[in-house]
Protein backbone atom coordinates (compact mmCIF):
# COMPACT_ATOMS: atom_id res chain seq x y z
CA UNK A 1 0.00 0.00 0.00
CA UNK A 2 1.28 3.38 -0.98
CA UNK A 3 2.05 5.60 1.97
CA UNK A 4 1.72 9.42 2.38
CA UNK A 5 4.49 11.82 2.32
CA UNK A 6 5.36 14.25 4.36
CA UNK A 7 3.15 17.54 2.71
CA UNK A 8 0.19 15.04 2.38
CA UNK A 9 0.19 13.83 -0.43
CA UNK A 10 1.03 10.22 -2.27
CA UNK A 11 4.99 9.88 -2.07
CA UNK A 12 6.78 11.13 -5.18
CA UNK A 13 10.45 11.32 -4.88
CA UNK A 14 13.33 11.82 -7.89
CA UNK A 15 16.71 11.65 -8.11
CA UNK A 16 17.83 14.39 -10.83
CA UNK A 17 21.96 13.88 -11.64
CA UNK A 18 23.18 16.29 -14.24
CA UNK A 19 25.16 14.25 -17.71
CA UNK A 20 27.95 16.17 -16.78
CA UNK A 21 30.89 13.24 -15.66
CA UNK A 22 30.81 9.96 -14.41
CA UNK A 23 29.09 8.98 -11.62
CA UNK A 24 30.87 8.20 -8.57
CA UNK A 25 30.56 6.76 -5.08
CA UNK A 26 29.00 9.81 -3.40
CA UNK A 27 26.32 10.06 -6.62
CA UNK A 28 25.72 6.44 -6.02
CA UNK A 29 25.17 6.65 -2.15
CA UNK A 30 22.45 9.43 -2.72
CA UNK A 31 21.03 8.11 -5.41
CA UNK A 32 20.29 4.61 -3.49
CA UNK A 33 19.13 7.12 -0.46
CA UNK A 34 16.41 8.78 -2.55
CA UNK A 35 15.25 5.61 -4.28
CA UNK A 36 15.06 3.61 -0.50
CA UNK A 37 13.27 6.53 0.89
CA UNK A 38 10.53 6.30 -2.35
CA UNK A 39 10.42 2.20 -1.91
CA UNK A 40 9.88 2.14 1.24
CA UNK A 41 7.08 4.39 1.11
CA UNK A 42 5.47 2.74 -1.59
CA UNK A 43 5.93 6.04 -3.81
CA UNK A 44 6.57 6.97 -7.07
CA UNK A 45 10.57 7.19 -8.29
CA UNK A 46 11.45 10.05 -10.86
CA UNK A 47 14.55 9.87 -12.83
CA UNK A 48 15.07 13.66 -13.64
CA UNK A 49 18.19 15.11 -16.34
CA UNK A 50 19.56 18.29 -15.35
CA UNK A 51 20.99 19.50 -18.48
CA UNK A 52 20.14 22.60 -18.57
CA UNK A 53 23.84 23.81 -19.10
CA UNK A 54 24.22 23.08 -23.12
CA UNK A 55 28.15 23.45 -22.79
CA UNK A 56 28.82 21.06 -19.69
CA UNK A 57 25.74 17.98 -20.86
CA UNK A 58 26.70 15.07 -23.19
CA UNK A 59 24.20 12.82 -24.17
CA UNK A 60 26.78 9.94 -24.19
CA UNK A 61 27.04 10.81 -20.36
CA UNK A 62 23.32 9.93 -19.37
CA UNK A 63 23.15 7.05 -21.28
CA UNK A 64 26.33 5.84 -18.83
CA UNK A 65 24.28 7.29 -15.85
CA UNK A 66 21.38 5.55 -16.62
CA UNK A 67 23.21 2.26 -17.47
CA UNK A 68 25.12 2.63 -13.88
CA UNK A 69 21.98 3.03 -11.96
CA UNK A 70 20.29 0.09 -13.26
CA UNK A 71 23.25 -2.16 -12.62
CA UNK A 72 23.03 -0.60 -8.80
CA UNK A 73 19.72 -2.39 -8.79
CA UNK A 74 18.39 1.43 -8.88
CA UNK A 75 15.05 1.81 -10.97
CA UNK A 76 12.75 4.21 -11.65
CA UNK A 77 8.81 4.61 -12.40
CA UNK A 78 8.95 7.95 -14.67
CA UNK A 79 11.80 9.19 -16.72
CA UNK A 80 13.67 9.96 -20.21
CA UNK A 81 13.64 6.51 -21.31
CA UNK A 82 10.64 4.96 -19.96
CA UNK A 83 8.44 8.14 -19.98
CA UNK A 84 5.53 9.32 -17.97
CA UNK A 85 2.52 11.37 -17.09
CA UNK A 86 4.97 14.64 -16.18
CA UNK A 87 7.26 14.74 -19.17
CA UNK A 88 9.50 15.57 -20.89
CA UNK A 89 11.98 14.62 -17.80
CA UNK A 90 14.93 16.00 -19.99
CA UNK A 91 15.14 19.85 -18.57
CA UNK A 92 16.84 21.13 -22.15
CA UNK A 93 12.86 19.82 -23.48
CA UNK A 94 11.29 22.48 -20.76
CA UNK A 95 12.46 25.54 -21.78
CA UNK A 96 8.59 26.87 -22.17
CA UNK A 97 7.68 26.07 -18.37
CA UNK A 98 10.45 28.03 -17.22
CA UNK A 99 9.58 30.74 -19.52
CA UNK A 100 6.17 30.69 -18.15
CA UNK A 101 7.16 30.77 -14.47
CA UNK A 102 9.87 33.73 -15.39
CA UNK A 103 6.97 35.40 -16.70
CA UNK A 104 5.40 35.52 -13.34
CA UNK A 105 8.18 36.76 -11.33
CA UNK A 106 9.87 40.44 -10.84
CA UNK A 107 12.88 40.36 -12.50
CA UNK A 108 14.79 42.80 -14.58
CA UNK A 109 18.36 42.26 -17.04
CA UNK A 110 22.00 42.27 -15.59
CA UNK A 111 24.94 43.36 -17.11
CA UNK A 112 27.67 42.69 -14.71
CA UNK A 113 30.11 39.66 -15.07
CA UNK A 114 31.27 37.31 -12.18
CA UNK A 115 34.18 38.80 -12.49
CA UNK A 116 33.04 42.22 -11.85
CA UNK A 117 30.96 40.82 -8.86
CA UNK A 118 33.97 39.20 -6.93
CA UNK A 119 35.81 42.20 -7.12
CA UNK A 120 33.29 43.78 -4.90
CA UNK A 121 35.03 41.29 -2.44
CA UNK A 122 31.56 39.90 -1.52
CA UNK A 123 31.45 36.24 -2.08
CA UNK A 124 30.69 33.21 0.39
CA UNK A 125 33.12 30.42 0.82
CA UNK A 126 32.19 28.28 -1.94
CA UNK A 127 29.06 29.80 -3.30
CA UNK A 128 28.06 32.61 -5.48
CA UNK A 129 28.51 36.03 -5.02
CA UNK A 130 26.27 38.17 -3.29
CA UNK A 131 24.80 40.13 -5.87
CA UNK A 132 24.78 43.97 -4.43
CA UNK A 133 21.78 45.32 -6.33
CA UNK A 134 24.07 46.74 -9.02
CA UNK A 135 21.42 46.88 -12.13
CA UNK A 136 18.70 47.05 -9.84
CA UNK A 137 17.60 50.43 -11.62
CA UNK A 138 18.55 49.60 -15.24
CA UNK A 139 21.82 47.55 -16.61
CA UNK A 140 25.18 49.36 -16.44
CA UNK A 141 26.31 48.25 -19.73
CA UNK A 142 23.26 47.39 -21.40
CA UNK A 143 25.33 46.75 -25.07
CA UNK A 144 26.46 43.31 -23.19
CA UNK A 145 24.35 39.71 -23.26
CA UNK A 146 22.21 40.42 -19.84
CA UNK A 147 21.25 37.97 -17.31
CA UNK A 148 18.01 38.10 -15.59
CA UNK A 149 17.62 38.14 -11.87
CA UNK A 150 14.73 38.34 -9.72
CA UNK A 151 14.13 40.53 -6.82
CA UNK A 152 14.71 38.98 -3.88
CA UNK A 153 12.07 39.18 -0.67
CA UNK A 154 13.50 39.96 1.95
CA UNK A 155 12.64 38.03 5.26
CA UNK A 156 13.92 34.91 6.69
CA UNK A 157 12.67 31.46 4.99
CA UNK A 158 13.03 28.69 7.83
CA UNK A 159 11.87 24.55 7.47
CA UNK A 160 12.71 21.44 9.00
CA UNK A 161 15.17 19.06 7.19
CA UNK A 162 14.29 15.29 7.82
CA UNK A 163 17.90 14.66 8.51
CA UNK A 164 19.67 18.37 8.96
CA UNK A 165 16.79 19.84 11.19
CA UNK A 166 15.63 23.29 11.46
CA UNK A 167 17.23 25.59 8.86
CA UNK A 168 16.68 29.37 8.42
CA UNK A 169 18.24 31.76 5.64
CA UNK A 170 17.34 35.05 5.01
CA UNK A 171 17.91 34.79 1.35
CA UNK A 172 17.64 38.77 0.34
CA UNK A 173 20.53 39.66 2.68
CA UNK A 174 22.80 36.02 1.85
CA UNK A 175 23.02 36.06 -1.43
CA UNK A 176 20.69 39.06 -2.92
CA UNK A 177 18.67 39.33 -6.03
CA UNK A 178 18.81 35.21 -7.64
CA UNK A 179 20.52 34.85 -10.88
CA UNK A 180 17.26 32.93 -12.85
CA UNK A 181 18.81 32.99 -16.28
CA UNK A 182 22.41 33.44 -17.72
CA UNK A 183 23.42 35.86 -20.30
CA UNK A 184 24.30 33.13 -22.52
CA UNK A 185 20.53 32.45 -21.95
CA UNK A 186 20.95 28.76 -20.34
CA UNK A 187 18.52 28.74 -16.98
CA UNK A 188 19.87 28.83 -13.57
CA UNK A 189 19.46 25.80 -11.21
CA UNK A 190 17.38 27.47 -8.98
CA UNK A 191 14.48 27.91 -11.25
CA UNK A 192 14.91 25.24 -12.93
CA UNK A 193 14.72 23.17 -10.32
CA UNK A 194 11.86 24.61 -9.11
CA UNK A 195 9.52 24.71 -11.61
CA UNK A 196 10.19 21.10 -12.29
CA UNK A 197 9.77 19.90 -8.87
CA UNK A 198 6.55 21.74 -8.54
CA UNK A 199 5.24 20.69 -12.13
CA UNK A 200 5.83 16.84 -11.66
CA UNK A 201 4.21 16.99 -8.54
CA UNK A 202 7.82 16.08 -6.12
CA UNK A 203 6.90 15.25 -2.51
CA UNK A 204 9.70 14.57 -1.54
CA UNK A 205 13.60 15.48 -2.28
CA UNK A 206 16.14 13.77 -0.86
CA UNK A 207 19.67 14.50 -1.85
CA UNK A 208 23.00 15.65 -0.82
CA UNK A 209 24.06 18.28 2.05
CA UNK A 210 26.02 20.11 -0.48
CA UNK A 211 22.88 21.65 -1.75
CA UNK A 212 21.38 22.38 1.92
CA UNK A 213 21.74 26.02 1.55
CA UNK A 214 19.85 26.11 -1.96
CA UNK A 215 16.73 25.19 0.06
CA UNK A 216 15.22 28.25 1.84
CA UNK A 217 15.98 29.88 -2.12
CA UNK A 218 14.02 27.60 -3.46
CA UNK A 219 11.18 27.83 -0.68
CA UNK A 220 10.81 31.51 -1.87
CA UNK A 221 10.66 30.62 -5.63
CA UNK A 222 7.91 28.46 -4.52
CA UNK A 223 6.20 30.68 -2.62
CA UNK A 224 6.50 33.08 -5.07
CA UNK A 225 4.54 30.64 -7.55
CA UNK A 226 2.28 29.88 -5.94
CA UNK A 227 3.22 25.81 -5.92
CA UNK A 228 3.67 23.46 -3.13
CA UNK A 229 6.60 23.08 -1.23
CA UNK A 230 8.05 19.52 -1.06
CA UNK A 231 9.40 18.18 1.86
CA UNK A 232 13.44 18.10 2.33
CA UNK A 233 16.13 15.40 3.53
CA UNK A 234 20.13 16.65 2.92
CA UNK A 235 22.34 13.52 3.13
CA UNK A 236 26.19 13.51 4.25
CA UNK A 237 28.43 13.30 1.49
CA UNK A 238 31.32 10.96 1.03
CA UNK A 239 34.94 13.08 1.38
CA UNK A 240 37.87 12.55 -0.55
CA UNK A 241 40.78 12.89 1.88
CA UNK A 242 41.30 16.53 1.84
CA UNK A 243 37.95 16.82 3.35
CA UNK A 244 36.17 18.13 0.18
CA UNK A 245 33.04 16.75 -1.62
CA UNK A 246 34.71 13.63 -3.77
CA UNK A 247 35.00 14.08 -7.14
CA UNK A 248 37.41 12.98 -9.67
CA UNK A 249 40.76 14.18 -8.85
CA UNK A 250 40.40 12.45 -5.33
CA UNK A 251 41.10 8.70 -7.61
CA UNK A 252 37.76 7.22 -6.33
CA UNK A 253 36.75 4.28 -9.05
CA UNK A 254 33.02 5.85 -10.85
CA UNK A 255 30.77 3.18 -11.19
CA UNK A 256 31.26 2.94 -14.68
CA UNK A 257 34.68 1.88 -13.92
CA UNK A 258 33.59 -0.60 -11.27
CA UNK A 259 30.89 -2.25 -14.02
CA UNK A 260 33.16 -2.76 -16.65
CA UNK A 261 36.46 -4.01 -14.37
CA UNK A 262 34.03 -6.46 -13.50
CA UNK A 263 33.10 -5.64 -10.11
CA UNK A 264 30.06 -7.04 -8.58
CA UNK A 265 26.70 -4.51 -7.77
CA UNK A 266 26.21 -6.28 -4.88
CA UNK A 267 29.17 -5.54 -3.07
CA UNK A 268 29.00 -2.03 -4.31
CA UNK A 269 25.75 -1.82 -2.69
CA UNK A 270 26.84 -3.70 0.55
CA UNK A 271 29.64 -1.27 0.99
CA UNK A 272 27.36 2.28 0.31
CA UNK A 273 24.80 0.76 2.99
CA UNK A 274 27.48 0.00 5.54
CA UNK A 275 28.39 3.43 5.51
CA UNK A 276 24.83 4.62 5.88
CA UNK A 277 25.06 2.15 9.20
CA UNK A 278 21.92 0.21 7.64
CA UNK A 279 23.80 -3.43 7.59
CA UNK A 280 27.20 -4.37 9.42
CA UNK A 281 31.04 -4.93 8.28
CA UNK A 282 30.06 -8.41 7.99
CA UNK A 283 27.65 -7.71 4.98
CA UNK A 284 30.03 -8.31 2.29
CA UNK A 285 27.47 -8.40 -0.75
CA UNK A 286 23.62 -7.46 -0.94
CA UNK A 287 20.97 -5.81 -3.31
CA UNK A 288 19.07 -2.87 -3.45
CA UNK A 289 16.02 -4.28 -2.81
CA UNK A 290 16.98 -6.16 0.09
CA UNK A 291 17.55 -2.83 1.64
CA UNK A 292 14.16 -1.89 1.24
CA UNK A 293 12.62 -1.05 4.27
CA UNK A 294 16.13 -0.77 6.12
CA UNK A 295 16.37 3.06 5.90
CA UNK A 296 15.19 4.92 8.26
CA UNK A 297 16.45 8.97 7.79
CA UNK A 298 15.45 9.89 11.28
CA UNK A 299 18.40 8.13 12.15
CA UNK A 300 20.99 8.93 9.95
CA UNK A 301 23.26 11.36 11.59
CA UNK A 302 25.04 14.23 9.71
CA UNK A 303 28.12 13.24 9.27
CA UNK A 304 30.56 12.82 6.66
CA UNK A 305 32.10 9.63 5.24
CA UNK A 306 35.81 9.34 4.22
CA UNK A 307 35.84 7.71 0.54
CA UNK A 308 38.97 5.47 1.93
CA UNK A 309 36.94 3.98 4.84
CA UNK A 310 33.97 3.12 2.50
CA UNK A 311 36.36 1.45 0.03
CA UNK A 312 37.68 -0.52 3.42
CA UNK A 313 34.10 -1.68 4.43
CA UNK A 314 34.21 0.17 7.45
Amino acid sequence: MSEVSAVGELYRGRFAPSPTGRIHLGNARTALIAWLDARQAGGRFVMRIEDVDPLRSRPELEARLLADLRWLGIDWDEGPDVGGPFGPYRQSARSELYEGALARLATYRCSCTRRELRATGAVLEGEEPRYPGTCREGARAPARATAIRWRTPAGTVAFADRVMGPISQDVAATVGDLLLRRSDGAWAYQLAVVVDDAAMGITDVVRGADLLSSTPRQLLLLRALDAQAPSYAHVPLILGEDGQKLSKRHGAPDISALREGGAAPERVIAALAGSLGIVGPEVQAITAAELVGALDLRRLRPTKVAWERLSRGG
